[in-house]
C-alpha cells in the first residue's frame, strides 16, 4: 500500500483521464511514473496513454500542441493554480513499424488495445499502466496497475529486463542501450542476462544517436546520485568505450601510492563520482568525470637510475583541458557549460599551491565564477586520495570570509587612467593593469595615484 501524491501534476493528469474516459476513450498513466508510483516515490512528470487519437486530443482540450502526432504524441496544457501551466504528454495506444534510423519508427499504427502498446515499450518497469481513479480510491498502486509484461515482478525482484526480445528492442531505439544502463544504476536493478547481452551487441551502433541525446543521457547519470554504478556499467557493456573512449583508456594506469593509496586513475574517478549527489550542478559532475582524464596520455613511470624517483604525470592537467575541449565539442555543450568545465580541469591542481599564493593570485583564484564547484571538486579529489583536507579547510575559510569587494574590488587604475597619464595602448597595457590591481589586492596601494605610482616604478615613465 502506497500513499496517494496530490501534486498539482498528478492532478492535471487525473483530470485529462477522466475527461477521456467521459468522452469512451480508454486512458491510464503510462511508463516511468507508474514505475515511481509502485516504488513510492513522487514522479516527476505524468504521461497519460490513451485510445484517443491526437486529433480527437486536439479537439477535446482547449490548448494542447503536437509535439509528435505522427507517432501520437500531444502536449495537453492546463492551468495551474498559480496561474502557470501544467503540460502533460498524452500518447495514443500504438503499434511501431520498422525503425530504419535507430532511433524513430518510420511509421505508426494507432490501436485501441492498451496491451499492444505496452508491448512496444523499452523495459517491463517502464511498460505498466495505472488507473488513477482506482489508485486515488484505494491508495494502492498495485491494485490500480495493468501489467501485461510482469513489470511488477521485475521491479520487486530488481531485475531490468527489456519486453519482448531484447535484440530488437535495442535494434529499434539505440538510444535504451544507454536508458537501461542509467535505469538500472539509479534503481539498484540487475541487467537481466539477455538484455545485458543485447546491449552489448548493440553498442558498437549508438553512434546512430545524437550526440546531444548521448550527452543528456550521460549528464543525467551523472546527476542522478548513483553516477559510479552507471559509469561502471558503462564499461561494463562496452558503450563506454564508444561514447566517451577517453574514460576507457584510466583503466590501469598507475598512481604514486605515496598521494594515490586508493589505486589507479579509473579507481580514483569512480571514487569521486561515488561522491556525486542527487541534483548535483552537471558542470561539476563533467568536471569530476574529466580532471584527471589526461594522466593515461602524460604517464611516466619512475626512473630506475633515479632513486626515490615517483610516478609523475608532467602536463596532466593541460593536456586534460585540450581533451577536455574536444569531448565537450564531439557532445555538442553549449559554450557556458563548456568554459565552466574546463574551468574545473584547468584549476583543480591549483589548490596545491594556495598556501603559497601571493594575496593578489589568492584573490582571484577566489573569485574564479563559481568557485564553490571548484572549492566541491578539491574536496571530492583529496576524499578519494590521501584524504587530506587541509587545504580544501584553508581555501573554505578564505572564501566564506572573505567579501566580494575584497576580492572583485572597483579598480583603481583603468585604461583611462593610463592613457591619460600618457601611455600609448598596447601589448603591456595588459601588465600594467595587472600590476596596479595586485597592489590593490594586497592593499598596496588604495587610491588611483598610489596605483599609478606603483605602475611608473615597475614600467616607467611614459615618453613625451
Amino acid at each position: 500500500m502506497t500513499e496517494p501524491f496530490s501534486t498539482a501534476k498528478l492532478i492535471a493528469a487525473k483530470e485529462i483521464v477522466v475527461a477521456l474516459r467521459h468522452a469512451d476513450h480508454q486512458a491510464y498513466f503510462a511508463g516511468g511514473c507508474v514505475r515511481d508510483l509502485l516504488l513510492g516515490v513522487e514522479p516527476k512528470d505524468f504521461d497519460v496513454a490513451t485510445s484517443a487519437t491526437p486529433n480527437v486530443v486536439m479537439v477535446m482540450f482547449p490548448k494542447t500542441f503536437s509535439v509528435g502526432a505522427h507517432f501520437g504524441v500531444v502536449l495537453v496544457c492546463t492551468p495551474d493554480r498559480d496561474g502557470s501551466e501544467i503540460a502533460t504528454e498524452v500518447a495514443t495506444f500504438r503499434h511501431d513499424g520498422a525503425y530504419s534510423d535507430g532511433r524513430r519508427p518510420d511509421a505508426v499504427r494507432f490501436s485501441t488495445d492498451p496491451r499492444e502498446d505496452v508491448l512496444r515499450r523499452d523495459f517491463t518497469i517502464n511498460g505498466m499502466l495505472l488507473d488513477p481513479m482506482v489508485f486515488e480510491e484505494t491508495g494502492d498502486a498495485a491494485a490500480a496497475t495493468l501489467d501485461f509484461v510482469n513489470g511488477r515482478n521485475d521491479l520487486n525482484a530488481k531485475i531490468l529486463r527489456a519486453i519482448g526480445d531484447p535484440e530488437l528492442r535495442f535494434n529499434e531505439d539505440k538510444l535504451r542501450t544507454l536508458r537501461g544502463v542509467r535505469f538500472a544504476a539509479r534503481l539498484g536493478l540487475e541487467i537481466e542476462p539477455l538484455t545485458m547481452n543485447a546491449i552489448r551487441a548493440a553498442a558498437s551502433e549508438i553512434g546512430q544517436v545524437s550526440s546531444e541525446r548521448i550527452r543528456d543521457e550521460l549528464t543525467l547519470m551523472l546527476t542522478e546520485g548513483h553516477a559510479r554504478r552507471a559509469f561502471e556499467l558503462l564499461d561494463e557493456t562496452g558503450l563506454l568505450a564508444q561514447v566517451l573512449p577517453e574514460a576507457v583508456r584510466m583503466h590501469g594506469v598507475e598512481q604514486p601510492p605515496q598521494y594515490h593509496p586508493e589505486g589507479d586513475v579509473w579507481v580514483h574517478t569512480m571514487l569521486l563520482l561515488e561522491k556525486l549527489k542527487p541534483g548535483v550542478a552537471s558542470t561539476l559532475a563533467w568536471g569530476a568525470l574529466l580532471h584527471d582524464i589526461g594522466k593515461p596520455a602524460t604517464f611516466r613511470p619512475p626512473d630506475p637510475k633515479k632513486p626515490g624517483d615517483r610516478i609523475r604525470f608532467d602536463g596532466h592537467v593541460e593536456v586534460g583541458v585540450r581533451m577536455t575541449e574536444e569531448i565537450l565539442r564531439r557532445l555538442r555543450f553549449s559554450n557556458e557549460d563548456t568554459e565552466q568545465i574546463i574551468a574545473l580541469v584547468k584549476n583543480h591542481m591549483r589548490f596545491g599551491d594556495i598556501l603559497q599564493m601571493r594575496e593578489s593570485t589568492l584573490k582571484r583564484f577566489l573569485r574564479l565564477p563559481r568557485f564553490d564547484e571548484h572549492l566541491a571538486l578539491h574536496w571530492m579529489d583529496a576524499s578519494s586520495a590521501h584524504g587530506d583536507l587541509r587545504l580544501y579547510e584553508f581555501a573554505r575559510e578564505r572564501y566564506e570570509e572573505t567579501p566580494v569587494e575584497t576580492t572583485s574590488p572597483r579598480l583603481l587604475v583603468t585604461g583611462k587612467d593610463l592613457i591619460a597619464a600618457g601611455y600609448r595602448p598596447g601589448p603591456r597595457f595588459k601588465a600594467m593593469l595587472d600590476a596596479a590591481e595586485d597592489a590593490q589586492l594586497e592593499g598596496r596601494a588604495t587610491t588611483t595615484d598610489q596605483g599609478m605610482e606603483i605602475v611608473k616604478q615597475r614600467f616607467g615613465v611614459p615618453s613625451a
